[in-house]
């Protein structure tokens, strides 16, 4: 009905009655009180008038938290909720470039090393607003070359756990879009390094003490970048106190792999094994025990990674690599270069240590089949 030039005004509205809102403190008015269809949807704008700022501003609180206060992020965000609006990933990154996704690429995501330093990655993630994307490689650097390049379209961002691509290739990457490693050590890229000199000093210490004087080391990949770092400081360690070391080169690490190996650790007349890592290990277990050969009555065991520990039986002695630590500081890195391109790469080394169980004893002769 229309009201004519005499007709009385209309009284304004209560803002109580009408749905005043209260966001930090600030009191704003929303026109109707009920979030928009999906024919008529939330703006910038309207998200802007709800929380007293600029469209600009708005823009920020969701493509640049870092360069606004934590007040007025909060102020925006919640004005944003109140209205219901949902981000469109999509058209910001195609307005920013910023996708709000970062990628975690992993060897072999069956290996138990490898979750926890995922699940570390994707909470420090979550609490920075980006979505995690995992890709597996399958110990093949061709794959993981497709995917980090198909990856590359959709992320600001890479986490390469104990990566197989060759160093020209992840330069490349990274000056694409920022690379942190794990288990990788290239000059001047950021990375996290998985030391395991401390804990095999200790396992060497540990073994000589109880009296073994040989040693088989069931290796991994000769790709890796952990194989090659646990090799030469197993090397070094049995040369201080007088251990040989027989290499016995088992490829991918798996437990069929480990239990496959047992012929050849008791051909070897060794007293001990040490393992690459625990699932390898927890292989050789499994063999022995197939071959009536108790363990550490008989032989001794040490894996590495402590990632089955009391899981197997008996309990696992093994090398602890902290990879839940290893993949906070990964996601922090990576957090870091995104919110300051000009970052100069950091190299963060993790400590690793012996934790002793039950898989070793004395040294007794060495078991025969």
């Amino acid at each position: 009905m229309r009201i004519g030039c005499g007709a009385a005004r209309i009284p304004r509205p209560d803002p109580v009655a009408r749905g005043a809102h209260a966001v930090r403190g600030h009191s704003v008015s929303v026109v109707t009180g009920k979030r928009r269809s999906a024919t008529n949807p939330v703006t910038i704008g309207d998200i802007a008038r709800v929380a007293g700022v600029s469209r600009s501003t708005v823009s920020r609180a969701f493509s640049r938290p870092e360069m606004l206060s934590g007040e007025t992020v909060h102020r925006v965000r919640a004005a944003a909720d109140q209205l219901g609006y949902v981000v469109n990933h999509a058209a910001r990154a195609l307005s920013t470039g910023r996708f709000g996704n970062i990628a975690v690429v992993v060897p072999d995501i069956a290996n138990p090393f490898f979750p926890p330093l995922v699940r570390r990655v994707q909470t420090l993630a979550d609490q920075a607003d980006y979505a995690v994307f995992l890709g597996d490689s399958d110990e093949i650097a061709d794959r993981e070359a497709n995917l980090t390049s198909r990856l590359s379209a959709q992320v600001e961002g890479f986490v390469l756990a104990a990566p197989r691509l060759d160093e020209q290739r992840i330069r490349e990457l990274d000056a694409q879009r920022p690379v942190v490693l794990v288990n990788r050590d290239i000059e001047g890229l950021a990375r996290v390094l998985i030391d395991p000199s401390g804990g095999l000093d200790e396992a060497v210490a540990h073994l000589h003490r109880l009296g073994h004087r040989r040693v088989v080391y069931l290796s991994g990949p000769r790709e890796s970048w952990s194989d090659q770092q646990r090799r030469a400081a197993l090397n070094r360690a049995a040369e201080r106190v007088g251990i040989e070391v027989a290499v016995q080169e088992l490829g991918r690490p798996s437990s069929t792999g480990g239990r496959d190996a047992v012929g050849g650790i008791l051909a070897s007349g060794a007293t001990a094994v040490i393992a690459f890592d625990d699932v390898v290990a927890q292989g050789v277990l499994a063999g022995l025990a197939l071959r009536g050969i108790a363990v550490p009555r008989d032989i001794s065991v040490i894996g590495c990674d402590d990632t089955l520990a009391s899981g197997t039986n008996p309990a696992l002695t093994t090398i602890s690599a902290a990879s839940a630590a290893a993949g906070e500081a990964a996601a922090e890195l990576l957090l870091a270069r995104l919110a300051d391109a000009e970052r100069p790469a950091e190299r963060v080394a993790i400590a690793t240590h012996l934790v002793v169980r039950e898989t070793t004893d004395a040294a007794r002769p060495a078991a025969r089949e």
